[in-house]
């Protein structure tokens, strides 16, 4: 946590949500207080599991989260007034299987995927739009990702994992009807589409797919989930229902050998303490493994804001665009 936040600041804006009644033991211990009632077994590194639930809580680290998404809508319906609307392509046979473009001016131009957040439940690529603008300013063409939410018509993590695959080796080989370059492919994400950037990255793209090994020439994970494992001893799981199976093969940071690109991987100091971990960990975990590795850290930026293009400049691409 930034210490600089007073516990009576923390527990004023805490107060503003609902959710925290039930993690306040987590709250108070959090600060060092006297007197917390800090029982039950540790179901994770050193936390109960109020106060696990609790680290995989946004909107106890971001109390302006309402604010902050209706200031994200307005901007997403701003960035489509003056980009018009997007090429959309089927990259799947199923309704949300698809993938909007939109073309830089540079012919044979780069191509950027990035995959949404809202927690594998929510949000579309129609609601990113704001994500594309940078990207086609920096000459590449965006691709943005459309794929299914968990739990609708029994549908898994396992599904989405596959869906972005396929949207990859969807653009790898279709490329040049949007004008890309089909061998400068990068990839981004934000959230739970940071988690899901992260499974891109460590694909094994000739096993599964009959493609090149380096398909993916760099990526950008900003503030996602690559063990899985706090993850579903969370509440989360409660929606997810993650298999031991899913657990082992869609945590990215079990992978790394398959890992043949360069990746950023960013997240903010006014985040969840396990997202931080969770980025902080993935990247050494990289650099152990004798990867090239760039870790970013947006000081003053929660998981809501950590993605803005103020945080995580798209300047850090000039390395690969």
């Amino acid at each position: 946590m930034d210490k600089s936040i007073t516990k009576r600041e923390f527990l004023k804006a805490a107060a503003l949500s609902a959710p925290l009644a039930s993690s306040m033991s987590f709250i108070s211990g959090a600060f060092g207080q006297e007197g917390s009632e800090d029982t039950g077994p540790r179901v994770w590194l050193d936390m109960t599991q109020a106060e696990l639930d609790t680290a995989y809580e946004q909107i106890v680290w971001a109390p302006n989260m309402q604010s902050v998404l209706k200031r994200l809508a307005n901007q997403n319906t701003a960035a489509l007034n003056r980009l018009g609307e997007p090429e959309k392509y089927a990259y799947g046979e199923a309704a949300d299987e698809n993938l909007l473009v939109y073309r830089t001016d540079r012919n044979n131009a780069p191509v950027h995927i990035h995959a949404h957040g809202g927690t594998w439940r929510f949000n579309s690529a129609e609601s990113s739009i704001p994500v594309a603008e940078p990207i086609i300013n920096a000459g590449a063409n965006a691709v943005l990702l459309n794929f299914s939410n968990v739990g609708e018509d029994g549908v898994t993590l396992s599904v989405l994992a596959r869906q972005v695959r396929d949207a990859t080796a969807w653009v790898y080989n279709n490329a040049e009807k949007f004008g890309g370059n089909r061998e400068r492919i990068f990839v981004s994400g934000h959230s739970s589409g940071g988690h899901l950037a992260g499974v891109m990255l460590v694909t094994d793209w000739t096993r599964d797919y009959d493609l090149p090994a380096n398909v993916i020439k760099g990526g950008l994970c900003c503030s996602g989930m690559f063990d899985l494992e706090p993850v579903r001893l969370s509440s989360r799981n409660s929606w997810l229902q993650l298999t031991d199976d899913e657990e082992q093969n869609l945590s990215p940071q079990r992978h790394i050998e398959n890992l043949t690109t360069p990746i950023i991987i960013a997240y903010g100091t006014r985040e969840t303490p396990e997202f931080q971990r969770q980025s902080r960990d993935f990247a050494m975990a990289v650099k152990a493994a004798g990867k090239p590795v760039q870790l970013l850290v947006a000081e003053e930026y929660n998981h809501l804001k950590s993605w803005k293009r103020s945080s995580i400049p798209m300047g850090s691409w000039g390395m690969y665009y």
